[in-house]
Formats: structure tokens, C-alpha cells, sequence
């Protein structure tokens, strides 16, 4: 049992969590902490990510808060830059950082929406874990976790250009992985089901459309942000050594529903 336990043991380990002053980034951040790691809290507010790293802090966890919006590269090298200079390397990616400014129908997608959800949610993930990749590499080797969804293997209805997105999402994790094993770097993507955030307010505050997801459920609810935690700390660790280009659905059983 304690060879077991020891495997979750982040000592030691640098992690970045983009997204990270709220919802889920929030709470993976905590996880990993709670855990030993040195954990970069990242958003795209200052203050934000301040708040966050000294609640962190206040629990006798090591964090700090480094600001950047994912769809800036220059942000991207200079929060890179900043987490090498206050930590000295990079273990954990997460890529959490996301966005989704529309629902609607296909037919009636905006191209600048489109390629502003292609830029936060696909783009930004691949550039940052490249800046990364090779600070993983001097250091042995490294995981990166990116926040999929489920829409990105099932969609529904409204959600279209989201579920594109994060459908391209798990197949950059799998190229990643696939190149990057050589490296010891290993890449997987967790697909949350229906979370209670604020980023999918739109859903589950509309009680006609969550009553029909939580009767279409077999776990009969919607999750909350800390029950994503638990996969990217096994994902993180070296319980999960010999996982890479895996898809793992925390959807209540989303994916299996009628």
C-alpha cells in the first residue's frame, strides 16, 4: 500500500493548470498541491490568479499566480519564462484554458467565433506544451493534461464549433503522445461530462435542459469541479506511468447513454 501511495507523490514537481482562478483549472491546481507539487496558477487576470495562489498558500501550499490569455503567444513564452524563473522547470501541463462565445446552429456559425475557439482551445494548448516540451525533456520527462470534453466525441445539439474544437483537442493529445513517448513525455486528455461552472452556466441554469441531461444520465446529476481532480493528479503522477494518448471521460456516464 505504500509503494501505491507514494506513486501519487508530486514532490518535487512543477506544474502549470491555465484556466486555473475558478471552475475546474481551480480545482486540478488544488489537487496537484495538495499533493507536493509547486503549482503556476494561470488565467488571464492578475488579480484573479493572485487571489487564488494566496488561498493556496493560506493552506500551507506552494503557489503563485502568473497571468496570461492563451490566445496570446507572446503571453505563452512569458508565462513559460516566469515559471522557470520562480520554479526553475516544468513536469505538469495543463491545459485547461478554454472558450466557447456561441450556441447556435452550424449553418449559422460566425467564422471569427470559429477561429477564435480554434485559436483558445486548439492552438494555444500546442504551442504552450511545445514551449514546454523541451524543459520536460532536460528534466526527464514530463505529462501534459488537456481538458477535452465529451462534446468532442459526442455533440449536441448548439454546441458544434465547441465540439470540433475539442475534438481536434484529443487528437493533438494523441499526436503528442505518439511523438513524444520517445521523451518520456507522456499526453492525455481528460473529457468532462456536465460540470457546475461558470463557464457551462448556460446549461445548467436552463432547468428544462437540466432536468433532460440529468434524467439521460446514469449517475442522475451533474458533476462538481472537484470531481476532476482525482483523474489529473492519477494523470499527473507516476501512477499513470504507463498511460499516454489516453481518453478518459469524467461524464457520469454521459457516453453511454441512450
Amino acid at each position: 500500500m505504500h509503494r501505491i501511495k507514494g506513486q501519487f507523490d508530486l514532490s518535487g514537481k512543477v506544474a502549470i493548470v491555465t484556466g486555473a482562478s475558478k471552475g475546474i483549472g481551480e480545482s486540478i491546481a488544488r489537487g496537484l498541491a495538495e499533493f507536493g507539487a509547486s503549482v503556476v496558477v494561470s488565467s488571464r487576470k492578475q488579480e484573479a490568479v493572485d487571489a487564488v495562489a494566496a488561498a493556496f498558500r493560506a493552506d500551507g501550499l506552494e503557489a503563485t499566480g502568473i497571468a496570461c490569455h492563451v490566445g496570446d503567444p507572446e503571453q505563452l513564452d512569458q508565462l513559460v519564462d516566469a515559471t522557470l524563473a520562480k520554479y526553475g522547470g516544468v513536469d505538469i501541463l495543463v491545459n485547461n484554458a478554454a472558450t466557447n462565445p456561441t450556441f447556435g446552429p452550424l449553418a449559422e456559425a460566425d467564422p471569427g467565433a470559429f477561429d477564435k475557439i480554434m485559436n483558445v482551445n486548439v492552438k494555444a494548448p500546442m504551442v504552450l506544451a511545445n514551449r514546454c516540451k523541451p524543459i520536460m525533456e532536460q528534466r526527464g520527462g514530463g505529462s501534459v493534461i488537456n481538458i477535452a470534453s465529451v462534446e468532442g466525441m459526442k455533440p449536441s445539439p448548439g454546441l458544434g464549433m465547441y465540439s470540433v474544437s475539442k475534438s481536434a483537442l484529443i487528437m493533438l493529445t494523441q499526436s503528442q503522445a505518439k511523438e513524444w513517448g520517445v521523451d518520456n513525455i507522456r499526453a492525455n486528455a481528460i473529457c468532462p461530462g456536465l460540470i457546475q461552472t461558470k463557464f457551462s452556466a448556460a446549461l445548467w441554469q436552463n432547468e428544462a435542459i437540466l432536468k433532460q441531461v440529468e434524467a439521460h444520465l446514469p449517475a442522475g446529476r451533474m458533476a462538481q469541479p472537484d470531481e476532476m481532480a482525482g483523474l489529473a493528479l492519477f494523470l499527473a503522477s507516476d501512477a499513470s506511468a504507463y498511460c499516454t494518448g489516453g481518453v478518459f471521460t469524467a461524464d457520469g456516464g454521459h457516453m453511454i447513454a441512450g
